[in-house]
């Protein structure tokens, strides 16, 4: 990965307007996001916001500094992505009617490790998962035979558990 992608891991009180918030500051402030995921956590009443963003150290900096002043912010954190483990989803439909070309799409979703999840007379729709580098080299490969509609859920993150000596 490139120096200047950073991912921010922030958890949150899992209370109505927590996101609204996030997200006015990070407009008002000017800071340029690349995906924003918010999901539940191990934690009950706790969610986790997972933002992903280009840009210098001090612009990070200034990000998580602007978030923690959020009353709602319980902990915010930069997971370094050489330490983490981080997993995008996306669902690709893609054009399928001729026998020939079905078959080299099922050949690319399986050199992909992805999964067929749907099936019609002219469409398959995939599931692929991985690093965003992994999906954006299915997505050039399968452009070829027509995306019909796709979804990408943004990066979700944890960081490795480190070894204790």
């Amino acid at each position: 990965m490139v120096n200047d992608f950073h991912i921010i891991s922030a958890l949150v009180e899992d209370k109505p307007g927590v996101l609204f918030r996030v997200t006015s500051l990070i407009r008002r402030r000017n800071f340029n996001i690349n995906t924003i995921t918010v999901g539940a956590t191990e934690k009950e009443g706790i969610s986790r916001i997972t933002l992903t963003m280009r840009g210098d150290e001090k612009t990070v900096e200034q990000l998580i500094k602007q978030l923690s002043k959020i009353p709602d912010v319980i902990k915010i954190s930069e997971v370094k992505p050489e330490e983490s483990v981080y997993r995008e989803l996306a669902i690709i439909r893609v054009s399928a009617e001729d026998p020939l070309k079905r078959s080299d799409i099922i050949n690319y979703v399986n050199v992909f490790r992805g999964r067929i999840v749907d099936v019609s007379k002219d469409s398959l729709t995939i599931e692929i998962i991985g690093r965003p580098t992994k999906i954006n080299a299915f997505i050039e490969i399968i452009k070829g035979f027509g995306i019909i509609e796709m979804a990408r859920t943004g990066i979700v993150a944890l960081p490795r558990k480190l070894k204790t000596e």
